[in-house]
């Protein structure tokens, strides 16, 4: 099964190989396409609500805002990584990420707002309108097939994504003996091309997961892996908001 890959480490292949059901069905009930969206609908949801309590908090000169983004950033990281590994407990873990997570997007989408005020007044709203119209013109790709999940293409932007990955942990690790790269915040040419690239490497990333959840339902995965599916999906999202908000940035200090 070569096709059953994806660059999200939350939709590869051995998180749904191994739930599959044989044509006989072990299930009652499997997972279905539209199950899965209308399950990222009520993820994105309560992942609104909580990064709107964190943007008011933060906006309105509350102290916590740090205390938001860690919470949100590591207790989400943590419920991910305990979903990779129970993936039947997804109907629970995946709205306790959505939640965590909507503390860390709000808090950081609230910073960058008040940093930007006088330069880009408006960089939180261009970000959302951004990352829904990418969101939804790859969606459109796909299902038109005008983007096709080959097996090149799956393999090219896995490694390009696995690649960030590495690049991204290995400036985190510098940034704790005070090293920074410079070009990862700079608006410099180096630094803007650089972050178009991010965002277009985390567009591509959507068109994995729509053939991941496709796939999946396909060979009858159980249930509970829609949500398993909408978090996955979920984790791109917010991926690619955050590298177009990180963008924009870098393009209003030109």
């Amino acid at each position: 099964m070569s096709f059953f890959k994806s660059g999200n480490p939350t939709l590869s292949e051995s998180r749904f190989k191994d739930t599959v059901i044989n044509q006989t069905g072990s299930y009652e009930d499997t997972m279905t396409v539209n199950g899965t969206l209308q399950k990222f609908g009520f993820l994105f949801l309560m992942l609104m609500g909580t990064a709107f309590y964190a943007w008011k908090e933060v906006l309105g000169g509350g102290d916590n805002a740090q205390t938001m983004i860690y919470v949100g950033a590591f207790g989400g990281l943590g419920v991910a990584i305990l979903m990779m590994f129970k993936k039947e407990w997804a109907g629970y873990l995946a709205p306790a990420y959505a939640l965590l997570e909507g503390l860390f997007v709000g808090a950081i989408s609230a910073y960058y707002s008040s940093a930007f005020a006088e330069v880009a007044p408006g960089i939180v709203l261009n970000a959302v309108g951004l990352t829904f119209g990418t969101a939804i013109a790859m969606y459109l790709l796909y299902n038109f097939k005008i983007i096709k999940a080959t097996a090149k293409f799956k393999a090219i932007v896995i490694t390009a994504t696995a690649g960030i990955a590495i690049f991204y942990m290995i400036s985190i690790a510098l940034g704790f003996f005070g090293i920074t790269i410079p070009f990862l915040h700079e608006g410099s040419a180096i630094g803007i091309g650089f972050s178009v690239f991010v965002v277009a490497l985390a567009a591509l990333n959507l068109i994995l997961d729509f053939d991941m959840i496709e796939n999946g339902a396909a060979l009858g995965a159980p249930k509970y892996m829609e949500w398993y599916g909408a978090f996955g999906l979920l984790v791109t999202i917010v991926w690619l908001y955050l590298e177009i908000l990180r963008l924009l940035s870098k393009i209003s200090k030109k």
